[in-house]
Order: C-alpha cells, then sequence, then structure tokens
C-alpha cells in the first residue's frame, strides 16, 4: 500500500502495521536536445548561413533554438563538455562544407549558459588532407568560438603528414592552430616545444580541472612534457584527449590500439590524476574501463561518426558532469539536424539528429571524493566545540562524544544503561539512556560515524526493531524544562540521522525523537488517535519523514511528509516553525508536502522528550533503526544558513 494511502490513518511507532515501498521510478533525464525540439518558433535565432550547392541537405529556414540563458556558472555543480570528433570530410579540398560544424558552433555558443558548458574538446582530423585550403576553411569556421567557449584542437593523421609523430616541424595546422591561436586565453596553459601538444585548465563545479590535448602520435619528448604538466598540477583531475588511443568491435566493447598500448603504459596508468581518455579515429564508438596502477578507474572513450550520413555532420557528444548526482551522463546528437524544422531535414538526417545506442547515450558513475583522494583528498571539517554549536537560542543541546556523553564506552561498545547525554546548553536537559523489553546491551552502541557538517564526529548506533520489540531511548530527566517549554515563539528542531544500508527486518513507524503523553490527554480531538504523542518525527514503512505535532494553541494535528530517504547516507533535519506553520528541511532543502494549517506551539504535558522512539499509550514498542547524531532545540524559527551544518 503506498505511504500517501496511510495518510488519514497514521499509524505510529508501536503499532502493528506494515507496508510495501513505493514503485521505483521517477522522472526521466530531460535532454538539452529536447530543449531546442520543443522551443517555440518565436524563439529562433537568425537563419543559418547558406551552404554550397553541393550540400542538398542545406537548410532553407530559421533553426528554432532556445535563447541563451544565463552566463558559464563555474561553481554550479552541474557543468558541460563538449566533445567534436573527426569532421574531416566537412574540410575536403573542393567537397568542402564547413555547415555543419558552423551549425555545431552556433549551437555550443548559444546554449554555454544553458548547458553550463565549461570547455570544448576537438579530437583531431579536422580535415581531410591537412591542406592550407582545408586547414583556411577550418581555421575560419572556429573563430565562432574564439574568445566566445574555451576549446582545444589537436592533430590527427588526416591534419599532418601520418608518418610523423609530434616533432615533426611547421605544417598548414600548426600556423593554424598552435599556441598562437590560444596565447593570452584564460584557460590556456601551455603546449609543448614543438607545438603540437598543449594542455588546457578550466574551473567548474568549484573546482579546476586539467585537459591535456595530445598529438595523435605523442613521441617521448612529449610525453615527458605530458608529465611535467601532470606534476606541476599534481590536484587536478586530468581528462586526457588525443585522436588515436583505442578501438571498438562492432558491439562497442573497446581495447587499447598499439599507440594506445603504448601511451597507457607510459602516461596514463601511472598517473592518477587521469581518470578519462577521449579519443577518435576509429569507429565504431566504443567505451571500456581500464584499472590504473592506484587500483582506481580509468574511462576509455572513443567517439567518432565519420561514417555516418554527412560524414557525421559535425555530430556532438556532450559529457554533462553532475556531481551533485555522481554521475557523468553521455549524449550524442547533431545540432546541423536538430536545429531544422521537422519537415525541413533530409530523411538519413532525421534519423541521426540523435544517438541512443549502449556506445553513444550513457552515464558513468563519478565520485569525486572518492575517485579523487588519492591526489586531492576532501580535508573534513573539524569537531566544533559544542559552545561554537550553543546560541542564545538554544534550549537544548545533546551530542554523543566524550564533551557530551557520560559513561560512554567506546567506539563500537554498548552504552551502559543509566547513562547521561549531557545538555550542553547549560539548561537541565540531560537525557538518560534505558532499554526497552529487556532489549540486550548491544541495542545502543557508541560510533564514529557521522554527517560530514555535524559538530560532533561521533553518534549512536539503535539496533531497534519490531518482532520481538527492542531497542533503546534517552529521555529527559523528570524536571527537565524541555519536557514543559510550549514553543509560543516557534522553534527549530534538529538531528543527524543516517538508515542502515541494507535496511533489514521489521522497522515501520519507527520513532526518531517524540514528546511523551496523550494528544487525548491535551485536549486533542482531530488526530488519528487520541492515544499518540503531541509530537514526534518518524519513519514511515516506505521510509518517508512523518513530522506530526498537536499544537498548543490549535486543535489540529498538521503533518509534514518527505520523500523516500536512502539508505546507507547521512541527512540532517530540521523541523522550522515560525509561530505559524512547519516547515521540514532535509539536507537544508523544504520537502514538498509542509502543511499551510496554522500551528502555534506544542502541546506538551510536562512528560519526557525522548530520542529514539515514539510511544503510544504513554508506552513504547520498538526503538529506532539506525544512527543518530547530534541534536538540537533551539527557541525560534532559524534560516538554513543558521542550521548545524553551517560550517565556519
Amino acid at each position: 500500500m503506498p505511504e500517501s494511502s496511510r495518510e488519514p490513518d497514521r499509524p505510529v511507532a508501536g503499532a502493528d502495521t506494515a507496508g510495501d515501498a513505493p514503485g521505483a521510478g521517477g522522472l526521466a533525464r530531460r535532454h538539452l536536445l529536447m530543449g531546442a525540439l520543443a522551443a517555440p518558433a518565436a524563439l529562433a535565432v537568425p537563419s543559418i548561413v547558406a551552404a554550397p550547392a553541393q550540400a542538398a541537405a542545406a537548410p532553407r529556414t530559421a533553426p528554432v533554438v532556445p535563447p541563451r540563458s544565463g552566463e558559464f556558472d563555474p561553481e554550479s555543480p552541474r557543468f558541460c563538455l563538449a566533445v567534436v570528433p573527426d569532421t574531416q570530410y566537412l574540410f575536403d579540398e573542393d567537397s568542402s562544407d564547413p555547415e555543419p560544424l558552423n551549425a555545431t558552433f552556433r549551437y555550443l555558443t548559444e546554449q554555454r549558459g544553458v548547458a553550463n558548458v565549461a570547455f570544448m574538446a576537438h579530437l583531431g582530423d579536422i580535415t581531410e588532407h591537412g591542406s592550407e585550403h582545408e586547414i583556411g576553411l577550418a581555421d575560419q569556421a572556429f573563430t565562432a568560438v574564439d574568445g566566445v567557449l574555451p576549446y582545444s584542437v589537436l592533430a590527427g593523421n588526416h591534419d599532418v603528414p601520418g608518418s610523423t609523430d609530434d616533432q615533426r616541424g611547421d605544417t598548414p595546422y600548426l600556423r593554424a592552430f598552435g599556441p598562437d591561436r590560444f596565447a593570452g586565453r584564460e584557460t590556456f596553459g601551455g603546449a609543448s616545444p614543438d607545438g603540437y601538444n598543449s594542455y588546457h585548465v578550466f574551473r567548474a563545479a568549484g573546482r579546476e580541472w586539467l585537459l591535456l590535448a595530445l598529438d595523435w602520435r605523442v613521441s617521448d619528448a612529449g610525453i615527458a612534457w605530458a608529465q611535467g604538466v601532470i606534476d606541476g598540477h599534481s590536484r587536478l583531475p586530468v581528462i586526457l584527449t588525443t585522436h588515436d588511443l583505442a578501438h571498438a568491435d562492432d558491439d562497442g566493447a573497446a581495447s587499447l590500439s598499439g599507440h594506445g598500448q603504448r601511451l597507457w603504459d607510459r602516461l596514463v596508468r601511472r598517473n592518477d590524476q587521469v581518470f578519462l581518455t577521449i579519443s577518435g579515429h576509429y569507429w565504431p564508438p566504443g567505451r571500456t574501463v581500464l584499472t590504473n596502477d592506484a587500483g582506481n578507474d580509468v574511462h576509455v572513450h572513443i567517439t567518432n561518426y565519420q561514417d555516418r550520413y554527412y560524414g557525421g555532420a559535425a555530430m556532438i557528444r556532450l559529457y554533462q558532469f553532475d556531481l551533485a548526482r555522481g554521475v557523468v551522463d553521455v549524449e550524442t546528437f547533431a545540432p546541423w539536424f536538430l536545429l531544422r524544422e521537422a519537415g525541413e531535414r533530409p530523411l538519413l538526417g532525421a534519423e541521426m539528429i540523435e544517438l541512443t545506442g549502449d556506445v553513444d547515450r550513457f552515464s558513468v558513475p563519478l565520485d569525486t571524493e572518492r575517485r579523487f583522494a588519492g591526489f586531492a583528498p576532501v580535508e573534513e571539517p573539524a569537531s566544533r566545540p559544542y559552545r561554537r554549536v550553543v546560541t542564545r537560542d538554544t534550549l537544548a543541546y545533546w551530542r554523543f562524544d566524550s564533551s557530551g556523553l557520560r559513561g560512554a564506552a567506546r567506539e563500537g561498545e554498548a552504552v551502559q544503561e543509566g547513562a547521561v547525554a549531557r545538555d550542553l546548553s547549560g539548561h537541565g536537559n540531560d537525557l538518560v539512556m534505558r532499554r526497552l523489553h529487556g532489549s540486550a546491551a548491544e541495542v545502543l552502541t557508541r560510533s564514529a560515524d557521522h554527517h560530514r557538517y555535524a559538530p560532533a564526529h561521533a553518534s549512536l548506533r539503535f539496533d531497534g526493531g519490531q518482532g520481538p520489540d527492542r531497542g533503546a531511548i534517552l529521555e529527559a530527566v523528570a524536571d527537565a524544562p524541555i519536557n514543559s517549554e510550549k514553543f509560543l515563539g516557534g522553534y527549530t528542531f534538529e538531528v543527524f540521522i543516517r538508515l542502515p544500508d541494507p535496511f533489514e527486518g521489521e522497522h515501520a513507524w519507527m520513532g526518531i525523537f517524540s514528546w511523551q503523553g496523550r494528544s487525548g490527554d491535551a485536549g486533542k480531538t482531530t488526530g488519528w488517535s487520541p492515544l499518540e504523542p503531541t509530537c514526534s518525527l518518524n519513519v514511515s514503512p516506505e521510509r518517508f519523514l512523518q513530522y506530526v505535532v498537536y499544537p498548543h494553541v490549535q486543535d489540529a494535528d498538521p503533518t509534514s511528509w518527505s520523500h523516500a530517504l536512502p539508505v546507507g547516507r547521512w541527512f540532517h533535519v530540521a523541523v522550522v516553525n515560525d509561530g505559524r506553520r512547519s516547515i521540514v528541511y532535509v539536507e537544508g532543502s523544504p520537502i514538498a508536502r509542509n502543511p499551510t494549517q496554522r500551528s502555534t506551539g506544542v502541546a506538551t504535558l510536562g512528560r519526557p522528550f525522548t530520542l529514539g522512539a515514539t510511544g503510544f499509550d504513554n508506552a513504547f514498542g520498538q526503538g529506532f533503526y539506525g544512527w543518530l547524531g547530534d541534536v538540537r532545540i533551539t527557541g525560534r524559527a532559524l534560516e538554513a544558513s543558521e542550521f548545524m551544518t553551517a560550517f565556519e
């Protein structure tokens, strides 16, 4: 039964209820390209410049594209790396047609703010023969992104004499796309003495990233130069682009080429900073994951579409980094076809607007904290003394390190019956531990596990559950002021929680905290039962947070419901009431289902505040299952910037 159907008949901890988890699912990933398809014609940009006469597929109407939306944001956790593979068939002497690449560049510059495009990388084989004529046409096309979008280029075997390495000397390619083109650009870091290898440092997601653009045949000197660049930027993650690194079979399974094996052995595998390599040259596209000398994954990707209709039509691949989700979403499409009205697309062009095979549209995990730990470890905030957490509005504050828990066991050991969690606010709201229903000592243990931004680097591990009921609670001493506090001026209740992974056993409607006492005894008549407590934070069978309160002033029971909490992850939860209504926050983010019903104060009855369970009819069934960290109660509504997670 879905959680929402339980709301009219709200069970609480101790009730004999069960439920099925809600069905998996969610909104599909929204694509930048789909936004372009859906944009109204009124938002069209000026029409594409006419292509040569032999380009029968040239568009005749204005493309439909959203307007620019803001500027590139280097601090956003979401950004995009655009990759342009082999365009050689578009720059082939008198068969040249730059227009598809022009359209791609226009698209990227127009979309830079929409997709937060941080950088663009061309993978080589810009041209078919590397002649003055072809290079000149390509040179002119690239002026569209000069000074607008940071980018890199590198030489493929069709741009320079294919039998040479990066010591080949002067070429039309070098004169057009060598270091002189990038001198003074903000992201350009430098080039090898020969000019054919370069590196670029761009800022995105609040950090700097190093992109190496290496010649199609890197000499020993070039490899030594690249190693020096990596050594000189020893804390930066590295994306390596080159023309020839890997090839793939028809199923998209990639393996290193002969030159790629040399580059892997001499450079990539030795440098843990290199987490992603992107190359062209071969088709079909493919991908694989290799393990470097540090035991970490290196994603090896081939992207090349020159064998497709219209030489690939300057198709692009977008690497959409989403560090909030810890993933890189990859999609491949052709702006030249995408931007036309449906009736103006050639049949074959319509078929390759977007490629959705396993090697063209996919996602790869990227936990930057774990993957980059070997060279750029994230320093954990230091534990904060309790005096920096207690403000003048703090009514109670409990933590479970040595400063807050008397009679505390060592990490992993059981907390003894009668142990005291001191109220560090100085208001006398000490909590005393007791086990429920003759539970074993191990039902409550000390832990060093904690939320990254918790003030104390400690927590309590509760092992409560149903059938047979078991658990442990910490309840306020009889004369604690918090037991009778009415909170008429507003309040903020904060707690750090983590649910176990795997989440095993029966734990439906377990309580996190509550005030003991029956709502009926407070004269409340509107709720699910007059026997339930007057205020509690619980976890539903589907792992939704449920905050229910009986206000001191109103005869009401406004109840908030969160989304399903993932297991195995710490969360900061805050209930904020401004004297009129309550809003629940998870990780500083307001949840959707906060009632607008007026809620002033809490109908406390002088019975103990309790951590680790929610009672029913003044008795406890099961206890909490998981970890609880610092708990703070404040006598006013706090801003999110004032929560315990605010790191100074």
